[in-house]
């Protein structure tokens, strides 16, 4: 954890990047399955395909599969996992703390358990809990949930100068405008003059 919490723009911002990024693999057809905000040797990836405290409530399962045969899911386990790792964010505490990880994939899965969203702003509580619906179709997409905290920035940030696109000359890919999370992160590494790449955020995360 942080020493402190993330001012709430800078919070929004890096999960508007990894929102960027999870629509890019969608886009081409991956599911990530494993999306949180680190990767450590405490919280190993499971045969369930996910780390329990972060994994969709679709992927665990009490049931010994036979052989040959797979679990039922889609591309929206990885929206329940980022409503997670978005509450994590804001929050600067671990998700379902006081229970074990293997606690923590029951209670989701079997009870509809999740974190607390009572004390977010009501357009944030908005998208968190509508990103980790028991119901995988229920949970938006990507791009949605882009709009919504586009949204929702634009109530808590002042507006910025419109940035115009960059356009690269050899892959001709549009970049987008940098969100406050990266912004933060890229004033942070001049100041300390790191010489990490501008994705160092997506590195955490995935």
């Amino acid at each position: 954890m942080r020493p402190k919490c993330l001012d709430m723009p800078v919070a929004v911002g890096f999960a508007l990047d990894i929102a960027r990024a999870m629509e890019c693999l969608h886009s081409h057809g991956i599911i990530h399955r494993d999306l949180k905000p680190e990767k450590s040797p405490r919280q190993m990836m499971t045969a369930e395909m996910g780390t329990y405290r972060w994994m969709a409530p679709e992927l665990y399962s009490t049931v010994t599969l036979r052989q040959g045969e797979k679990k039922h899911y889609n591309h929206k386990v990885d929206a329940y996992s980022f409503a997670i790792v978005l509450w994590e964010l804001i929050h600067n505490k671990l998700p379902f703390e006081g229970m074990s990880n293997l606690q923590a994939a029951y209670a989701a899965a079997f009870k509809n358990t999740r974190p607390s969203a009572e004390d977010l702003p009501e357009e944030l509580a908005l998208i968190v809990t509508s990103c980790w619906k028991e119901e995988p179709n229920d949970r938006p997409n990507f791009s949605q949930i882009i709009q919504m905290l586009l949204q929702y920035l634009s109530t808590i940030s002042p507006p910025e100068p419109v940035v115009p696109l960059q356009i690269t000359s050899s892959e001709n890919a549009v970049l987008p405008p940098e969100s406050p999370g990266t912004s933060a992160l890229m004033l942070g590494r001049d100041d300390s003059r790191e010489t990490k790449g501008s994705f160092f955020c997506f590195n955490q995360c995935y």
